[in-house]
């Protein structure tokens, strides 16, 4: 009996513990934590129809929603490498050219996900996945490619960007089953870096955007979503401390860097 007991107790230990770091790290499916999880959402920003951002899709892992993505053609998607931490393609499907993470549109089956062969979950570091379709996708009005930098291209600090996704809002008057976006500005690399020291900074392949006093953000479900700039593809949804939280912008994957790899791999 005592055995028995101290195997219960072992095990509401380990559950109490478990539940202290859910409090405060994300699921691995959404936007992560500096050098943890994941974690998605759209804060503080506005409902949007897909035709306004048509090369955005809801990628979903057994038919439900986890990340975001970005059409690059009728057969790549790229997203965030954190959300295919899965690594069998046939359990992701890609919602495509619908407003609704959960309904309309088309979806297509994942036949391949290339990560990039320098991710590294403890960092965050390169953090992008290209997505294969099993089959070509018929481009619309709400369904179309976008344009991706050159390869080093610079982003200039203050610049205006749009990010888009169904991740949560904070908001319980703000529903996630439509899509939304937020407008943020860039923000200068050093002081980024100098906003997250207490995490191990942010590399050369992360941008950031957002606002000194929060408001206004990514989050939990937005991850692996598009940060577009005059209708380029400048980064990926990938990490942040918390959501809109002031002082700490969101942290996003810099399409730039990788531009050659996405050609080596996707052909696009």
């Amino acid at each position: 009996m005592s055995n028995k007991i101290t195997t219960l107790l072992t095990l509401l230990v380990a559950a109490v513990a478990c539940v202290g770091a859910q409090a405060s790290l994300r699921h691995w499916f959404v936007r992560p934590l500096p050098h943890h999880g994941v974690g998605p959402r759209i804060v503080g920003g506005f409902e949007i129809n897909v035709s306004e951002t048509p090369y955005q899709v809801s990628l979903q892992y057994h038919h439900q929603h986890i990340c975001g993505g970005s059409v690059l053609s009728n057969k790549w998607i790229l997203t965030a490498a954190h959300c295919t931490n899965v690594t069998l393609p046939s359990s992701f499907t890609v919602r495509l050219g619908s407003s609704k993470h959960a309904s309309d549109g088309q979806v297509a089956r994942v036949s391949q996900i290339i990560r990039h062969p320098n991710y590294r979950q403890n960092t965050t570091d390169y953090d992008y996945s290209l997505l294969e379709l099993e089959e070509a996708v018929t481009f619309s009005n709400v369904i179309q490619p976008i344009t991706l930098p050159k390869q080093d291209e610079a982003v200039l600090d203050g610049t205006m960007m749009t990010v888009s996704g169904w991740g949560n809002t904070q908001n319980t008057a703000e529903s996630n089953a439509t899509l939304r976006a937020v407008n943020v500005p860039t923000i200068n690399q050093e002081e980024c870096d100098k906003a997250y020291r207490r995490f191990g900074g942010i590399t050369d392949r992360m941008l950031c955007a957002g606002y000194q006093q929060g408001a206004m953000d990514s989050c939990q479900g937005d991850s692996g979503g598009p940060l577009v700039a005059h209708g380029k593809l400048i980064g990926v949804v990938s990490w942040g401390f918390g959501c809109a939280q002031a002082g700490y912008p969101g942290v996003y994957s810099r399409v730039a860097c990788v531009r050659d790899w996405v050609r080596e791999n996707s052909g696009v």
